[in-house]
């Protein structure tokens, strides 16, 4: 059956005020959990509606609508931005710089769509809180800050996020991503992989630049071990076995004539297996370890950073929101797929007390300008922009009223 309701019919006729919503918030990114405007123009409009929120974790706050007896269902949007300078070249593109944890001054962009996220959320909030005699039950709004790092869901969960709330029956979660804006897909299980990011110092020994005999370079075995770190994938890990390792930062020296001594580099590793993640973790601290010992250099400084744990949807969950897509947005708009390669926290709000969930895509661009994998900009890139705003909200919105509605719909 079509999850069919007056509250989804109605998100035509707020076009114009969520597309400008949005923009407000694509204009005001916010560094992971630095979300202080964010959180604030949250509640200042979740306020508008005649509803209360509550912060949690710091810049997380949340919102519950509760209307009468049934079930408990969380919903949850992720608020961070990222540090890149936006290079979409919109009227509305963000100009936000600011400092990041190593104290560099660095541009900020809702380069990932969290700004999609939260107006989506927002507007879900409004359409349930205006049409309490369609749906019958208890819907939590969490809007969590610091997805980007792995450090909002742990944040809230731990400044008692399930003992202010209700236990949900089942948390449902989204996410924008380049594909066609009125098309979503999901997994049955494994959404998303597991992450760690770790910091490395390199130790070596300062000379003049003429003198690299007096020298340890640390470019130079920073170099080695970066390239080192690539057959860690190729040479160590079965082919079937899912494992990313990326070198994103490359930190060294001051001047072209001065060896340093010491440099810093940062490393991701996705994976979707344990024993794998165990092995490559291992195999990464030989490595950098073997590679500092074979320049006769000090062992590296070796510092976990953050880890995402892996995203498992609810199989059962999953499968009943894929027909109720179908039903909804039209058998062709709905994709099932594998799991993804990149991370999320999401899957912390319903692992921490034992409860299924369920997150998705839904896709930022036009058909004229999507033409399949590879050909627009994706998450993470200074140029990754909705090109149909009104088309992409729209869906999103509708997508998380079908999950939400779909439990708590009269």
């Amino acid at each position: 059956m079509p999850i069919t309701s007056p509250i989804i019919d109605q998100i035509p006729q707020l076009a114009d005020y969520f597309v400008a919503l949005y923009k407000e918030f694509h204009q005001h990114p916010e560094l992971s959990m630095q979300e202080t405007w964010t959180v604030e123009r949250i509640e200042k409009e979740l306020q508008s509606y005649g509803l209360e929120a509550t912060r949690v974790g710091g810049t997380g706050t949340v919102a519950m609508l509760e209307n009468g007896d049934g079930p408990v269902i969380g919903f949850r949007a992720d608020t961070d931005g990222l540090p890149m300078v936006e290079k979409t070249g919109l009227e509305w593109a963000s100009t936000i710089t600011t400092s990041d944890v190593d104290g560099n001054n660095v541009g900020v962009m809702h380069g990932c769509g969290h700004d999609t996220h939260i107006t989506c959320a927002l507007l879900m909030a409004k359409l349930m809180n205006e049409n309490r005699d369609q749906w019958a039950g208890t819907l939590i709004v969490i809007f969590q800050p610091g997805e980007e790092i792995g450090a909002g869901a742990i944040a809230m969960v731990e400044d008692g996020l399930w003992e202010k709330f209700p236990k949900p029956q089942a948390v449902f979660g989204q996410h924008i991503w380049p594909g066609l804006a009125d098309e979503v897909t999901l997994s049955h299980g494994t959404a998303m992989s597991m992450a760690d990011s770790i910091k490395v110092t390199v130790h070596g020994k300062q000379a003049h630049g003429s003198q690299p005999e007096n020298a340890i370079d640390p470019i130079v075995l920073g170099a080695h071990m970066v390239t080192r770190l690539q057959t860690v994938v190729s040479r160590e890990v079965a082919g079937s076995d899912m494992v990313v390792l990326t070198v994103g930062t490359f930190n060294a020296g001051t001047k072209e004539n001065i060896i340093p001594d010491s440099a810093t580099f940062k490393l991701n590793i996705r994976t979707q297996d344990e024993a794998v993640r165990k092995r490559v973790l291992d195999a990464v601290d030989r490595v950098l370890k073997g590679e500092a010992l074979a320049s006769g250099a000090p062992e590296p400084t070796i510092e976990p950073m953050y880890r995402f744990p892996r995203c498992d949807n609810n199989t059962q969950l999953a499968k009943e929101l894929e027909q109720n897509f179908r039903n909804s947005l039209g058998e062709e708009k709905v994709n099932v797929t594998g799991p993804a390669t990149g991370s999320e926290d999401f899957g912390i709000l319903g692992d921490s007390i034992d409860v299924p969930y369920v997150f998705w895509f839904w896709g930022a661009y036009s058909d004229t300008k999507y033409k399949g994998p590879g050909t627009v900009a994706g998450n993470h890139s200074p140029f990754f922009v909705t090109d149909v705003p009104e088309q992409s909200l729209s869906t999103g919105i509708k997508a998380g009223l079908v999950a939400v509605l779909s439990h708590l719909g009269k």
